[in-house]
């Protein structure tokens, strides 16, 4: 590599074909895990620059532990007592995982033939890196910077996701509590935004943590060329949904969601859903929904169950659990409005529908009715089966980004979402859909849903359970890295997949707008809070003795 200076040397055969050791003094701590190497090697008749990332290293020369004993002691003061050499540096072993020669056409190229032993390896420059781990340059359309290898310098190394990529084959942004998932949805999401990209986005905001997002609409950053995005809150008074616009499995959810309906209670549903046309398309009102239960005569139905239940306490308490939940006066769901699609679709806005007031099965089902809506509306718009004066219409590709994935596809239960969710998956990258799931318990969430998403960013990451989720569902990130999900501080992250060239560490970079999901600080909430209490009263202790006691004194008093 021309220009370069060796820092180490190959060694020979690693235990995998694809991987090599190396061994390198490092004196200066240059050789990090997820660092990148290279050497030369004739390839085709050509010379290529083979890269590699570390993955491991290991100290070759150990004092023994007798030099140890003594902790008051240098070991090698020691060693140089008894004619040990301490002043060469010391050697270490690494294995590195080959990645192959880069070519802008195919990316990288495996030569498929290890090193041979005393080859030069180098460090990759800082350009050269930059070109061959970013699919798309920095500063080009169409990348989203999200910050820098974590291995260098900040800022040296600028890391990019190609947004064609993880916004059509679908992303992941997986962390514990606290490790900056949702910060680094706010900087993806920021990129997005940007006059070059211009991206239609929705947020299912399950804990009110986007609304700082609407600083977009005033940062210089977001504007040009007559250009200027926009963030449109919606907060949970302002969403309606009209209820002929409810799936069956929807109904079921909502009505059911406390303690489950019963077989009659069940059959009486699924007869007046079937008498009000909903399997037709048919529009419907609440009253008659309501009507058509009260007129279901459930005797004369096969499926009903027990035959010896009382059919009018069946019907009532099924009408009480309609009005309870869908037939609500101050809820979410009306019999003629609903908030129009297209204002909350369109390109250039980020739509943060925030939901932190309203129950999670409202959540589930808030979220169903909008995924459907308009991956329905883009696969109508695509196939040209509807116009542009259809309230469905959609003509822009859509990025949907759900936070708390977990709860709207949970491992192992079925909620309106999951299924839909993996059709959208599934089918959404030819019609120009795609989804973002946040989650900070992969283990809850469903595997079939998180492995579908080509893209991943992960965080740090403590539970076990969670990381071997992550391990089964991520083919992507070598088991080496996954190895670092412990051991990543705030704002670092593995990214791995479809939108980069290969698996890299990452140093998230800093927001342009606020953050809006950082912990509450309790002590001083506390401390305001108890400087606006009223003075006590001590006119009272001279009046009651025993008020005057210190509570220690009044508890343990009797005690003694």
């Amino acid at each position: 590599m021309s220009g370069a200076v060796s820092v180490g040397t190959t060694k020979g055969p690693g235990e995998n074909p694809h991987t090599y050791t190396m061994v390198a003094p490092d004196p200066d701590d240059q050789l990090k895990i997820g660092e990148f190497v290279a050497y030369d090697a004739q390839v085709d008749g050509k010379l290529r620059s083979v890269l590699g990332r570390i993955d491991a290293r290991r100290p070759l020369k150990l004092y023994p532990d007798a030099f140890m004993a003594d902790p008051q002691v240098a070991p090698g003061l020691v060693a140089g007592l008894i004619g040990f050499d301490h002043a060469t540096p010391e050697l270490y072993e690494l294995d590195v995982a080959v990645l192959g020669y880069f070519d802008d056409a195919l990316g990288f190229v495996n030569p498929r033939v290890a090193p041979r032993a005393g080859r030069p390896v180098y460090l990759v420059p800082d350009d050269v890196l930059a070109h061959a781990l970013s699919r798309v340059p920095h500063g080009r359309p169409g990348a989203a910077h999200i910050g820098s290898l974590l291995t260098r310098a900040r800022d040296q190394v600028p890391i990019t996701l190609d947004v064609n990529e993880f916004a059509s084959t679908h992303l992941a942004i997986i962390a514990g509590t606290g490790a900056g998932k949702s910060y680094l949805a706010g900087v993806i999401v920021e990129e997005l935004m940007q006059p070059s990209v211009g991206a239609a986005v929705v947020i299912v905001d399950p804990h009110g943590e986007y609304g700082t997002l609407e600083e977009i609409a005033n940062h210089p950053g977001f504007r040009g060329d007559g250009y200027r995005a926009r963030t449109l809150v919606v907060r949970p008074e302002q969403i309606k949904i009209r209820r002929d616009l409810l799936h069956p499995s929807d109904i079921y959810q909502l009505v059911g969601s406390t303690h489950g309906l019963s077989g009659p209670q069940r059959e009486v549903l699924r007869l007046a859903l079937r008498a009000i046309g909903i399997d037709r398309g048919r529009r419907w009102t609440h009253r008659q929904l309501t009507e058509a239960v009260d007129d279901v005569d459930l005797s004369r139905s096969p499926g009903a169950g027990d035959e010896g239940a009382d059919y009018a306490l069946v019907r009532r308490a099924l009408m009480w659990r309609l009005n309870a939940t869908l037939g609500r006066q101050d809820g979410i769901f009306h019999d003629y409005e609903h908030t129009s699609l297209q204002e909350l679709i369109r390109p250039g806005q980020c739509t943060v529908l925030q939901l932190n007031e309203v129950p999670r099965e409202e959540q589930q089902i808030i979220a169903a009715t909008l995924l459907r809506r308009s991956f329905d509306g883009r696969v109508g718009t695509a196939k040209q089966r509807i116009g542009s004066d259809d309230e469905q219409y959609l003509p822009a590709p859509v990025f949907t980004l759900i936070e708390e994935a977990h709860h709207f596809a949970p491992a192992g239960e079925e909620v309106p979402t999951t299924n839909l969710l993996k059709q959208i998956l599934a089918e959404g990258r030819k019609f120009g859909f795609a989804v973002g799931l946040i989650s900070q318990r992969p283990g809850k969430l469903d595997q079939d849903v998180l492995s579908q998403c080509m893209t991943q960013c992960i965080l740090r990451v403590v539970n076990p359970v969670d990381q071997q989720a992550i391990a089964g569902a991520v083919e992507s990130a070598g088991r080496e890295l996954l190895a670092e999900l412990p051991a990543l501080s705030k704002g670092q992250a593995i990214v791995a997949g479809a939108a980069v060239n290969t698996t890299v560490l990452c140093r998230v970079r800093s927001r342009l707008t606020p953050h809006g999901g950082e912990s509450p600080d309790v002590v001083d909430a506390w401390r305001r809070a108890r400087s606006q209490l009223p003075p006590v009263d001590r006119s009272l202790e001279a009046a009651d003795p025993e008020s005057a006691r210190t509570p220690e004194e009044r508890l343990f008093g009797s005690i003694q």
